[in-house]
């Protein structure tokens, strides 16, 4: 498939991207290019290939979800800005 100056103009239109009047061709010819390497790629058979998320068959490292009584409402209260009877302060919004 063969992309023209005219079809390349309006495919940078809808992306929102602007392109000068004298790098459309250049532009045609790589979309054209483009269309052509998932042409070649249509005739590869996958008939029997599972899709695959990654490209290694490996794990993500997970920590173990134990619950702590965590008891540092000092420590996170440390750094905010105002802080009151052991919760952090804000201003009203709402009257």
């Amino acid at each position: 498939m063969s992309i023209n100056s005219e079809t390349a103009r309006k495919v940078a239109h809808l992306a929102r991207i602007a392109v000068k009047e004298e790098n459309l061709p250049a532009l045609a010819g790589e979309l054209s290019a483009v269309l052509a390497f998932m042409e070649q790629l249509n005739e590869v058979n996958v008939d029997g290939i599972e899709p695959m998320t990654s490209v290694t068959p490996m794990r993500l490292a997970r920590r173990k979800d134990v619950v702590t009584d965590g008891n540092i409402q000092r420590e996170v209260l440390a750094n905010a800005p105002d802080a009151r009877e052991g919760f952090f302060a804000v201003p009203k919004v709402v009257e």
